[in-house]
């Protein structure tokens, strides 16, 4: 909001200026919506930016990058009584017992005779403006501080803690909690709670408060309570409980423990002038280990050969003052006091350099074409291979899809891997087989195409006993609408095109129908296997990548080319009746088998009547009428004799 943006920065850039040079050196404003007489920023924050979630964290932003381009811009400090308030370690109204690894900085201040009431317009219009929807002064002083200064706050019923008295600690497995939006979580252990002198839990930390201690319309007195809190617990907990809070997504990537002193006094202040409740004079501070300033030591030489370009020391030191860096040159050598805001993201000299380019502007940066030869991206075979294969099926009418690695239970084999922290039991697992995900992928796509055949590769996961799981690239593809005997057909096109000579053999497999599934060999290497899919007509195909590229390079089926034979063929539809469960594969071979016969291929079926095209051909002489009728005896014969068929007149 433009005007909330003006109560910290003076300037008289218009927004649409401050959208422009901010995104060019800053945050990204994606977008500035004219809301009535007012302006409403849509900004993207990068995480390690938490800094800036806050209209004061754009306000300094702003400050530092607005002069870059002519154009006035000052930040206005926050004005706060702290000479009437004492941070002290102990306090009459509240006991405090906290476990400083799970919470830095512990602040309370207790707030007595608060009128619960609606606030006022301008108050109501920020939060709104910002996404957030009023409920009365209390609720609504919380959240302004945190959309303010980038700090979230809770607010107790005091006289609803028991014994006024607050344990901070883990929790334990299995503890119970009722948060303030009625919602009951059984805890996994490790998460950051309060319990009161009585032993309930009233605070699920940084997340949501408890429904025991909330605020009321008879609430009169109010515990107000700023924390700073480790980020590693608070990001745990949130995605355990799948409990997304505003407050846990800021205090999950790393608050300031120094904003917690300004926001508190800022909270106290709004109480009084909202509320007209008067706040003890003594603010509860345990705080044991104060942020040390740090530096990150950085040579002119290391920023103009990384910026290619030269910058005075002068410039450097200005850039860097205005984000509130101290900086001092000892010779060449600049040693920078980074900030508590900063402490989180500012680690080395390339983040210094990095703040240096972004302020001097990327934009400003000469864009040189880099001399010589571009070079060739070496091939990787295994990526080759893959999009090979992605082209052939895509060929044969084949549409790639893209599944979820995580996937249900009922979805895996005995052994596999479980989520500590699922977003739920659609995602519990990692999975060890494409084929649950395609198949239901195909039947998700059922009824509104006659026909389709969809496949994905990617990897399964198999656990590994005190080690990573193996990770195992599969081809996995489903085909709806096909008889099986036209889906084999894919998958033999499929791998005559990789050129790989292979076997089917019936087998039994979970997963597939009895008796209607067929492992693929090459050589005497499984590398794949068909069927239809259990209680379905869903033919299904699976291919083990490394065995597959193994057995192309290995192939020796490459194709050889002949001249075209000088004298014709004879063809002619033979048709046979055979036996039930009769290998048609095995029919065929044994029709090319036979001498003169060049080529052989089903091409009809009825009942248990098979019709057959037959090539006859000589590469000497036409053969004549004689001659083929033979030849077909000789065909009756040997079916006959292996297969038990007859020739059907």
């Amino acid at each position: 909001m433009d005007s909330w943006l003006r109560d910290y920065l003076e300037t008289p850039a218009n927004p649409r200026e401050i959208a422009k040079y901010l995104s060019l050196c800053g945050p990204s404003i994606e977008k500035v919506e004219k809301v009535g007489n007012n302006h409403v920023y849509h900004i993207e924050i990068t995480t390690n930016r938490i800094d800036c979630a806050s209209v004061y964290g754009i306000a300094r932003e702003a400050s530092a990058i607005l002069p870059r381009f002519g154009i006035k811009a000052k930040l206005k400090e926050f004005r706060l009584d702290s000479k009437s308030f004492t941070f002290a370690k102990k306090v009459s109204y509240l006991e405090a017992n906290v476990d400083t690894n799970l919470c830095p900085r512990f602040t309370a201040v207790l707030i007595r005779n608060v009128v619960i009431d609606k606030s006022p317009k301008d108050v109501v219009d920020k939060l709104e403006m910002s996404g957030v929807r009023s409920i009365n002064n209390v609720v609504d002083i919380s959240n302004f501080v945190a959309l303010a200064v980038g700090q979230p706050v809770h607010t107790f019923d005091y006289d609803k803690i028991k014994d006024q008295k607050m344990i901070l600690r883990e929790s334990k497995k299995g503890e119970k909690i009722r948060t303030l939006d009625g919602k009951d979580f059984v805890l996994p252990g490790g998460d950051i709670v309060i319990e009161d002198g009585e032993g309930r839990l009233i605070d699920l930390a940084g997340i949501m408060g408890g429904k025991e201690s909330a605020i009321d319309e008879n609430t009169k007195n109010v515990l107000l309570f700023v924390q700073h809190y480790n980020p590693s617990n608070i990001r745990r907990t949130s995605m355990a409980l799948a409990q997304r809070t505003a407050a846990a997504t800021i205090f999950e990537k790393g608050t300031d423990a120094e904003l917690v002193g300004p926001a508190t006094l800022l909270a106290v202040k709004l109480f009084e002038t909202l509320t007209k409740g008067r706040a003890d004079q003594n603010i509860l501070n345990i705080y044991p280990q104060p942020y040390k300033v740090f530096s990150v030591k950085i040579s002119e030489k290391f920023i103009n050969e990384r910026l290619g370009i030269e910058i005075q020391k002068k410039e450097i030191t200005a850039y860097l003052s205005s984000l509130d860096f101290e900086c001092k040159w000892e010779g060449d050598i600049l040693d920078v006091k980074v900030p508590s805001f900063r402490a989180k993201d500012i680690r080395a000299p390339e983040d210094i350099l990095e703040e240096i380019a972004r302020i001097y502007g990327y934009h400003n940066l000469p864009s040189r074409i880099m001399d010589g030869d571009i070079p060739d991206r070496p091939t990787e075979v295994k990526f080759a291979f893959e999009n090979n294969l992605r082209n052939i099926i895509s060929g044969f009418g084949g549409t790639e899809i893209y599944t979820l690695s995580l996937v249900p239970e009922s979805f895996v084999d005995e052994k596999h891997l479980k989520l500590k922290n699922p977003l739920g039991p659609d995602t519990l697992c990692l999975r060890t087989s494409l084929m649950p995900s395609v198949i239901g992928a195909a039947k998700e796509n059922i009824g509104l195409k006659e026909r389709f055949h969809l496949f994905e590769i990617a990897n399964v996961y198999i656990p590994r006993s005190n080690d990573l799981p193996d990770e195992k690239m599969i081809l996995g593809g489903v085909l709806s609408g096909y008889s099986y005997r036209r889906a084999k057909g894919v998958v033999e096109a499929l791998l005559e095109r990789l050129n790989i000579d292979v076997i089917f053999k019936s087998e039994e497999e979970k997963g597939f129908g009895a008796s209607r599934c067929a492992f693929i060999y090459y050589a005497d290497v499984l590398v794949g296997k068909i069927g239809i899919a259990e209680n379905t007509e869903l033919v299904y195909y699976e291919f083990y990548l490394e065995k597959l590229m193994k057995s192309a390079k290995y192939s020796i089926n490459t194709p050889s080319f002949i001249k075209i034979p000088k004298y014709p063929a004879q063809i002619e539809d033979v048709n046979f009746n055979l036996p039930q469960k009769t290998k048609i594969g095995e029919v065929i071979e044994q029709l090319k088998n036979t001498k003169f016969v060049v080529k052989a291929e089903l091409v009809d079926i009825y009942k248990d009547s098979y019709t057959f095209r037959v090539w006859y051909q000589d590469q000497t002489k036409t053969l004549t009428d004689k001659e083929v009728h033979g030849i077909r005896n000789e065909i009756i014969s040997s079916l006959k004799s292996k297969f038990g068929g007859n020739l059907k007149e």
